[in-house]
């Protein structure tokens, strides 16, 4: 009899619709997971594409990278408006949207998952200095968006729910950083968790993970750092690489700024006028720069700091990190789709790289970390998840607080030149859908 009550309790209507509730957001979530690590694998197939024509025709870049960088620009226009830039203000923008009853088709679906992928991939073919970490937010968000179609009508998750979930799962599966990832949600995204959303984002998350790590192993993205002892002597790399990247990355968060705030200078005019012809200038500067550096400026900056970051490499020229900064920021004005996490923690490696000779530090892998937490504090003003995502990236709990001393100081200093660059950037997404490229034609077909 027990038994039999047992099993009539759990058909009961309610257990049922929770239980369908689990397996549709698992499911999605585990879709999200296989899109981000075959996102994953593409990228490294075109970074590794573009690196080969570069070496076989060194002149090649100056056709070819403003040739991908107009087709790119011209596919994000007329077929996926939406998916440019990093990803992360548009799931911003999508969260705020959502929670106020407004459409946001043209932030997260299915469409924005595919175009962001495609042209994502085709932009770092170009070899422009773009990563695929911020754009696996927006497909991630998108994918696990769509599970609120197959959901319970019975169901308590908002929406708005389900796209923070689905966000942090990005960022968990494309560094492997699930703490990252959770920290993301409350300090970036949703600047809040409350208790019904938490099991959500946990579970899809998990699920997510799993699946990356499923298909690309249980990875360090930037692998294991080699530490020779700590002690009183990191104070000094920690207060002048805070104060360092906290100038530089405000700095950076302020250019990026520059064409949603300075629209009245002639040049952001013509931009919004030409925006393809404006891509083929960026990627005619884009080859320039990376001729002139031989190299060393194009793709998302990966494989230059992973040598750094492991002590393969014990020095870089004196212009990797100028070259780095200014390569990301013209790629970011392209138009292109691709984020800044990468290009900043390349940034921020070889600025590590270089400050710590100029200083008479013969360990460069502390420095190298310092900068990488730093500057992307900077950057996005998020100090908590820049040192988990760059702790998690590098095995580095035993460098935990010179980390979050870092980012934090970095932070202070950033937030004199301005607001935070996600939240800033999101209000063009969040206030007019116009501004996301939206024409009338594809408002009347979302309606």
């Amino acid at each position: 009899m027990p038994l039999f009550l047992h099993l009539k309790r759990s058909l009961n209507p309610w257990r049922r619709a929770r239980w369908r509730l689990r397996l549709v957001l698992w499911g999605f979530a585990a879709l999200s997971g296989l899109a981000v690590a075959g996102f994953a694998k593409g990228a490294d197939l075109a970074l590794a594409f573009f690196f080969a024509l570069d070496r076989h025709w060194f002149w090649l870049p100056l056709i070819w990278t403003p040739f991908i960088g107009m087709v790119s620009v011209a596919l994000t226009q007329k077929v996926f408006p939406g998916i440019q830039g990093s990803g992360i203000p548009q799931v911003i923008a999508a969260t705020r949207l959502v929670a106020q009853g407004k459409p946001v088709q043209h932030l997260v679906s299915l469409r924005i998952a595919v175009g962001k992928v495609l042209v994502g991939l085709l932009a770092l073919t170009g070899g422009f200095s773009a990563g695929r970490e911020g754009p696996s937010v927006q497909v991630s968000a998108s994918l696990v968006f769509l599970a609120r179609r197959y959901l319970p009508r019975s169901r308590v998750l908002r929406p708005s729910d389900l796209i923070l979930a689905g966000g942090a799962a990005g960022v968990a599966a494309a560094f492997n950083t699930p703490l990252a990832g959770v920290v993301f949600a409350i300090e970036e995204l949703g600047r809040r968790l409350e208790t019904r959303t938490s099991g959500v984002l946990l579970g899809v998350i998990i699920v997510s993970g799993l699946t990356s790590i499923a298909l690309l192993g249980n990875y360090n993205y930037f692998g294991r750092i080699t530490l020779h002892g700590l002690d009183y002597h990191i104070m000094g790399p920690v207060l002048v690489s805070g104060v360092v990247c906290g100038l530089l990355g405000g700095l950076f968060s302020r250019l990026l700024l520059w064409p949603q705030q300075g629209q009245a200078w002639g040049l952001w005019r013509w931009r919004q006028e030409n925006p393809i012809v404006f891509a083929g200038i960026c990627g005619v500067l884009i080859a320039v720069l990376g001729l002139l550096t031989h190299g060393l400026s194009f793709g998302s900056g990966y494989t230059l700091a992973l040598p750094l970051v492991n002590g393969g490499v014990q020095s870089v020229p004196w212009y990797a990190s100028p070259a780095r900064f200014l390569a990301t920021v013209i790629s970011y004005y392209s138009g292109i789709p691709g984020g800044i996490f990468a290009p900043a923690l390349a940034v921020g490696s070889t600025l590590g790289a270089t400050l710590a000779p100029a200083l008479g530090s013969h360990d460069l892998v502390p420095w190298v970390t310092l900068c990488m937490a730093g500057f992307l504090a900077a950057v996005t003003q998020a100090p908590i998840t820049a040192a988990l995502i760059v702790i998690e990236m590098v095995d580095g709990h035993r460098m935990a607080l010179p980390l979050l001393a870092v980012t934090f100081l970095a932070r202070a200093i950033s937030a004199y030149f301005g607001p935070e660059l996600y939240q800033q950037l999101a209000l063009r997404f969040a206030e007019d859908r116009r501004d996301s490229g939206i024409r009338p034609t594809d408002s009347r077909k979302e309606a």
